[in-house]
């Protein structure tokens, strides 16, 4: 999970009233108003959404964006046997339609898409540290089986991340300011998708303050969200109870696979001893192919 503390001080939402009576047994006051009373009343209620007024720094939010997928790829440099693979391998599936084989680990929970041609695809990673070693115990799993591998040209291709505001977001009026950037199809998707190119990403914004990220690397995601908070500050509302009952639902789901996630891993029976075994061989693997590995 990555932290994100936004750099930009703004003033959060208020849920005040326009209106405060302080003395109750003075109501039949309170129906009148002066002309300056009425002034600032208009004034406050035709706030430009872009003038604003220079607002005092308070303290900044801190919004939690937590990486969903990591996907990396990388190569073996060498041709590799999707048959032989499939008989002798653990945890793998064969695709003969799609001409490759599907592999998983359990820790780090991940998915390998591997060709013939030796190009490997890995998703599941919720960190670029766990991409890379999810990459590594793949290549280790294919040299086991016989196959000459080097490991070579990897690279992280796509981070996935999710971000919620602390307000929900008038979406519609922020495409329609920012249509250079942003693009707002109610028909075909309930979120507003803007691009940037630099850093290079793209936000998916949905009314109810949640915001997906899909950037090359992790600290492009931090960066977008940095550079898209004070954007959709601008046009922030506050959540109705349909929004609050999408985003308890999103929560709940995303909670319940994350629970399963964590059963099935926990069922994971005692192999301590033939991990060490295993250890052992890694040993020695490394030892005679240590000029095969960069």
């Amino acid at each position: 999970m990555a932290t994100a503390i936004q750099e930009n001080g703004m003033k959060p939402l208020t849920n005040k009233s326009l209106n405060h009576v302080k003395d109750v047994n003075n109501l039949d006051k309170t129906n009148t108003c002066t002309e300056e009373q009425d002034n600032r009343l208009f004034d406050g209620q035709l706030q430009s959404y872009v003038d604003h007024a220079e607002e005092p720094h308070e303290e900044p939010p801190e919004l939690d964006i937590v990486i969903n997928n990591v996907v990396c790829s990388f190569s073996v440099r060498c041709h590799l046997n999707l048959r032989e693979i499939a008989l002798n391998g653990s945890n793998v599936e064969y695709r003969r339609e799609n001409g490759m084989i599907t592999m998983k680990l359990r820790r780090p929970y991940t998915t390998a898409s591997i060709w013939s041609s030796g190009k490997v695809t890995c998703t599941g990673a919720t960190s670029e540290v766990q991409a890379k070693i999810a990459a590594r115990r793949f290549a280790r799993s294919l040299q086991k089986l016989g196959f000459k591998v080097r490991f070579n040209n990897y690279r992280v291709v796509n981070v996935l991340g999710t971000c919620c505001m602390p307000f929900a977001i008038k979406i519609t009026s922020f495409s329609i300011y920012h249509k250079e950037n942003a693009d707002y199809e109610p028909e075909l998707h309930p979120g507003v998708t803007y691009k940037l190119k630099e850093p290079k990403a793209t936000l998916k914004i949905f009314s109810t303050g949640s915001v997906t990220v899909t950037a090359p690397n992790v600290a492009a995601v931090q960066a977008a969200i940095e550079h898209i908070y004070p954007l959709v500050y601008e046009f922030r509302k506050e959540r109705t109870p349909e929004d609050e009952l999408a985003l308890t639902t999103k929560k709940r789901k995303l909670g319940l696979n994350k629970r399963n996630r964590d059963e099935f891993l926990e069922d994971e029976p005692d192999l301590s001893n033939e991990s060490m075994i295993s250890d052992a061989e890694d040993v020695l693997d490394e030892a005679e192919s240590d000029g095969s590995w960069d």
